[in-house]
């Protein structure tokens, strides 16, 4: 399939490249609920920090729920994703479908009202997922962006999307969090290899096509340094689509377990996928969006704030 007039295409050459971004990073106009300056520094570092958002209680409340979904309790086998070489559960998607609580959680205006704001406007859940980092068990995810796979395997136009990590345990430098290099959600890596078929089946549980080389990974962290930002359960990150983020696995004893959504501008619908192949399944990417409604806030003051 030719791309060759696509911007964001990818996989394609014999060398990984690096293009300025033209698109924005914040969509909206500022407003609600975030402060300007957090809206700056989302725009700038390409995340958010968000600290002790949610309440002990409710943290207790999604943990429980998320043990019970990986233990496939009303949950699709497709919707199960294991450790490459074990059958530890390493990821339970759908969530927002297939529990009540979780479909409160992406339209609580906590995690939409930032969704919206910071995406100018109506959104969608593109994909809903737990992922679970056991102690000793869990492995790494490798440094991708995650925008990359979205337009070329999903169809996905342009990077008006982001995602929202719910932090049901505690982050720390011991288990594996999420790190980002701030500011690469400006750039664009088009990597290089061919997609094979059904090339989810293999990269939900280790992604190596669709990845930057080594050589790009080393300029990119030279350029904008490495961030992991930590903190207590009950916490979010929210991060831009194309922010270059990975994570190691987790050799400590402590989990490192979240609930993690995709929200996509009603405004950016996938078309055809950009490998020319059949899209994704629907539980990776939602093909029939519905825009998001809030419901009434439990607690709807956002920390002023912004952490790194």
């Amino acid at each position: 399939m030719d791309n060759s007039n696509d911007f964001y295409r990818s996989r394609q050459g014999r060398k990984c490249e690096t293009v300025e971004r033209p698109d924005p990073v914040v969509w909206g106009e500022g407003g609600s609920p975030l402060a300007p300056e957090q809206s700056k520094h989302y725009d700038k570092e390409g995340f958010l920090f968000l600290e002790s958002l949610l309440t002990p209680a409710e943290v207790d409340e999604f943990l429980v729920e998320a043990r019970r979904l990986a233990g496939g309790e009303g949950v699709e086998p497709e919707d199960l994703v294991r450790e490459p070489d074990s059958d530890v559960v390493r990821s339970v998607f759908r969530i927002h479908k297939t529990s009540s609580i979780y479909d409160r959680l992406v339209r609580d205006p906590r995690l939409l009202g930032p969704a919206q704001q910071l995406l100018g406007g109506q959104v969608y859940i593109h994909q809903s997922r737990i992922n679970l980092k056991p102690g000793f068990l869990g492995k790494e995810f490798y440094w991708h962006s995650d925008f990359e796979t979205w337009h070329i395997e999903d169809g996905l136009p342009l990077p008006r999307a982001l995602s929202i990590s719910v932090l049901l345990s505690d982050n720390n430098e011991f288990n594996g969090p999420v790190m980002v290099m701030p500011g690469s959600q400006k750039l664009y890596v088009r990597t290089v290899g061919e997609t094979p078929k059904d090339h989810y089946r293999a990269s939900l549980r280790k992604q190596e096509v669709g990845v930057p080389s080594t050589d790009a990974l080393t300029d990119l962290v030279h350029r904008f340094g490495l961030v992991a930002p930590k903190g207590p359960s009950g916490s979010i990150l929210l991060f831009d689509c194309n922010l270059i983020h990975g994570s190691a696995g987790n050799i400590s004893p402590y989990p490192r377990h979240s609930a993690f959504f995709v929200f996509n501008s009603m405004e950016n619908l996938p078309v055809e996928p950009f490998t020319g192949q059949a899209p994704r399944p629907s539980f990776l990417a939602e093909r029939d969006p519905v825009p998001l409604e809030p419901v009434a806030p439990i607690r709807s003051s956002i920390p002023a704030a912004p952490h790194a």
